[in-house]
């Protein structure tokens, strides 16, 4: 679906004011003695009457002003809109650092346009951060964006949230192919990092188990600041899966090589 770039910078302001809502839920939960819901997977997954007010929240906004509109969330699921357009929604991207006091999680708001994300959101109402990507760039709190060059892996910082998220033999071998040869390697970050390669300090992500609303709202501020994401073989991340994300396109290459064999 093309959109103009009025129309694209029209439903940015609309994405902005979701962030606020979304924020203006989470902002009183947050280091607080909460109550803690675990989603009983194979590994603990919470939840919080934070991520379920923020939430619904953005999504109430959505109804009211685009019901058209098609809506994927984390925790409500998916509603099917009668327009190509598909607001993808994270209240709370890294509940698992939400509940332990740290800054390192935002709330992700994203819209595919029936073929891919167009525009991205990472909202962090704690430190005041937010970050956006169009097709026209990518912005930290208005300040454009632009990854870093880094062509070879022994120079890079990598990053990835957790190493526990490598479920098979050939996911958790191909990773180690990765980490012994960077420069550094660093665990936590959920969305924060992914903002932080966008703004050139991180050189590359590596992860794998994302969903459509973990990576969705991140794939235009990282292609808007010259980075490149895509899954381990190459192809469109935006359903989610295994994900590499890198600021510059030659050692995004080298890392598809390495990683493709735990595709």
């Amino acid at each position: 679906m093309q959109l103009s770039v009025d129309e694209v910078n029209e439903l940015l302001s609309f994405a902005e004011s979701l962030a606020e809502a979304a924020a203006d839920a989470i902002r009183p939960h947050f280091r607080t003695q909460m109550s803690i819901e675990d989603k009983g997977k194979a590994q603990f997954d919470p939840v919080t009457v934070a991520d379920k007010a923020a939430e619904r929240a953005m999504r109430n906004l959505i109804v009211d002003r685009y019901p058209e509109h098609g809506i994927l969330g984390e925790e409500e699921g998916n509603v099917e809109g009668s327009s190509p357009l598909t607001w993808v929604l994270d209240p709370i991207d890294g509940t698992r650092a939400f509940i332990t006091g740290l800054p390192l999680w935002g709330t992700l708001i994203g819209l595919n346009d029936g073929d891919r994300p167009i525009l991205g959101v990472m909202n962090q109402p704690f430190t005041g951060e937010r970050f956006i990507g169009t097709p026209q760039g990518a912005w930290g709190n208005r300040i454009p964006l632009s990854t870093r060059q880094c062509g070879e892996l022994a120079h890079a910082i990598v990053m990835c949230t957790t190493p526990q998220m490598f479920s098979t033999d050939a996911q958790r071998e191909a990773f180690g192919q990765v980490a012994s040869n960077a420069k550094l390697l660093r665990y936590g970050g959920d969305c924060y990092a992914y903002c932080m390669l966008a703004s050139g300090y991180v050189d590359a992500i590596v992860e794998a188990d994302l969903k459509p609303y973990d990576v969705q709202a991140l794939i235009p501020i990282i292609e808007g600041a010259g980075g490149v994401i895509t899954t381990w073989d190459g192809l469109s991340a935006q359903n989610g899966g295994t994900v590499v994300a890198c600021g510059d396109p030659v050692l995004h290459r080298q890392l598809v090589e390495i990683l493709k064999s735990g595709a």
